[in-house]
Order: structure tokens, then C-alpha cells, then sequence
């Protein structure tokens, strides 16, 4: 079959031949992959950078991605860490990490949505104990990640959604109910949530302003780390922990449960199949996956390699 192979951490994918996958276990399947998200996650799979990495090669990318099976059924799934990826004309599921879709289903916008859509919705869910009422801070919310988590964070019963991001004009665009510039997140100090897809400097210094400007100290915030656009590290001020009552968490593989996240694909999944949020989606054949890896695409924008 045809796949991307990435045969070194340090160039893209390229089109060609790979084994054809076999299923082995009892409830693996072979499917047919009609779409693949191009995620940032896959592209540190490709690179050898995320924190899962083996350092196996060759390998082939792709995180989930939306197949057809034998029978005939439509699904999405969920790939565990393996070396045959959904970047690839087939590719081997567990049947327990997929969720069944409905017949004529949008697979370019399910392959572009779950798995950006699945940090913020798994994060409030999973991961802190969210109330509907309760104000959310999206820091970094310009990002296709970003974007959704504005608009899951309203679909779960926030009472106030704050955008907050460097591009002005862009936030304007995403939906919230208030925006501000990252350099004045002070102004949205008196949250009970961030969901943050920043990291680096700029939290630091957004947590320093947001602990330090709050009405009420004692108020608890749940501070949710998810991202680092801006950097895998952050140098917290000892200050910022002592002032508030600020939990900082993390949310993504190991801080949630593989049983916890497949619980969560079936009702993310009726949402996105149901046209419940914005999706910016853009098809690119799997043939022309060196070129899709080398484009530089507007922060709101997927791209779905199709075989």
C-alpha cells in the first residue's frame, strides 16, 4: 500500500510504499482511511519531538482519523502509539478506541475537528470540575484549538467566555464573549477556568497579572496546561502561588486515562457530525504530503490528507 514514511526525525514524510497492516488481535480491525488530520501533535510524532516518542522509524504518522471497516462502517478512530499511523491507505484499529458514525457524515470535518476539539472538551470535562456558569479564560484562543475551545466552553454552559491572543483581528472572529490581548489578560482576572494553549513567557507573565488583579483571592482558579506554542517551559513566580487559590493541571495522554478519552468520542463526535461548531477544514491528496508538510497554513485552518 501507499503511506507517509518518515524514514528521519529530520525531514518530512514522503510517498511511498509500506507494509500492508494485519490485524492480529482479537478486536484490531484493518480499515480503509479516508481521512487524516495533519495536527500539530502528528507533526511532532513525525519529528521525533513529542513526549511520547520511542524513536522507532520507519513510521507512519497520524494520530486518529476517520476509516471504513470490512462491514462497511463509518468510523473514527483513535490510534495507540504505533509505528503505522492513519497516514496511510490503511491502517489497523482497536475497535474499543472508535466511535461508529452515521452514514454521510462530514469525514473531512470529523478528521479535522476531534482531535483540537478533544483538548478543551476533554480538559473541562476530565480533568477540571467544571460547572456551567463558570467563566472561562481561553489563552491562545486564535489557534484552530483555541477557536473550539471558545466554542465548547459556551456549548458546556460557560458563563462567560473570554478570547485572548495575540492577533486582534483574529479574536474578533472567534466568537467569545469578550477578547483581549494577551499583554491585557488582567482585565479577565476574575475567571474560574484557563484553558491555556500558550505556555512559555507569556503565561508566566498572563498568570502574574490574572493571580495578582483577581476581586477575590480566595475564589478558586483552575489554571489547565494543554499547549506550549510559546514554549515547554514557564517560570512561574513562587508569588503566584501563594496569592490565590490557583491549581495549576495538565490535560492531555497520561494526565487522562485512554478509557476516559474514549468515553468522551462518542457525544464530541454527535456534536461535530452535527454541524455544531465552525470548522475550517482543507483536503490535500496523501500524494502530496511532502508538500502539504512544507505549507504554511493560517492558524485556523486543518489540513485533512485523503488517500
Amino acid at each position: 500500500m501507499k503511506a507517509a514514511v518518515v524514514s528521519a526525525f529530520d525531514a518530512p514524510p514522503r510517498y511511498q510504499d509500506f507494509p500492508d497492516p494485519t490485524a492480529t488481535g482479537p478486536d484490531e480491525l484493518v480499515v480503509d482511511v479516508l481521512a487524516a488530520g495533519l495536527h500539530p501533535r502528528v507533526r511532532s510524532q513525525a519529528n521525533g519531538s513529542h513526549y511520547t516518542t520511542t524513536g522507532e522509524l520507519p513510521l507512519v504518522p497520524g494520530v486518529d482519523g476517520v476509516g471504513r471497516g470490512p462491514g462497511g462502517r463509518l468510523r473514527y478512530f483513535v490510534l495507540p502509539e504505533t509505528t503505522l499511523g492513519s497516514m496511510a491507505e490503511r491502517t489497523v484499529i482497536d475497535v474499543r478506541r472508535s466511535v461508529v458514525l452515521p452514514e454521510g457524515s462530514d469525514v473531512l470535518a470529523v478528521a479535522a475537528a476531534m482531535n483540537p476539539a478533544m483538548s478543551s472538551w476533554v480538559a473541562l470535562r476530565r480533568r477540571a470540575e467544571f460547572q456551567p456558569g463558570q467563566d472561562v479564560l481561553v489563552l491562545g484562543a486564535t489557534g484552530n484549538a483555541g477557536r473550539l475551545a471558545v466554542q465548547i466552553a459556551k456549548l458546556l454552559g460557560a458563563g462567560r467566555v473570554v478570547a485572548a491572543g495575540r492577533d486582534e483581528a483574529r479574536l474578533s472572529a472567534v466568537g467569545a464573549s469578550e477578547t483581549v490581548p494577551l499583554d491585557r489578560v488582567a482585565e479577565a482576572a476574575d475567571v474560574d477556568v484557563v484553558l491555556d494553549y500558550v505556555w512559555g513567557e507569556p503565561t508566566a507573565a498572563a498568570m502574574a497579572a490574572v493571580v495578582t488583579h483577581r476581586a477575590d483571592r480566595g475564589k478558586p482558579l483552575t489554571w489547565i496546561e494543554i499547549g506550549s506554542v510559546a514554549g515547554p517551559t514557564a517560570a512561574i513566580p513562587s508569588a503566584a502561588l501563594r496569592a490565590a487559590r490557583l491549581r495549576i493541571i495538565g490535560s492531555g495522554q497520561g494526565s487522562v486515562t485512554p478509557r476516559d478519552i474514549i468515553a468522551e468520542l462518542p457525544s464530541l463526535a454527535e456534536e461535530i457530525t452535527r454541524g455544531t461548531f465552525e470548522i475550517n477544514a482543507r483536503p490535500v491528496a496523501l500524494s502530496d504530503v511532502e508538500q502539504a508538510w512544507a505549507e504554511s497554513t493560517s492558524t485556523t485552518e486543518r489540513l485533512v490528507l485523503t488517500p
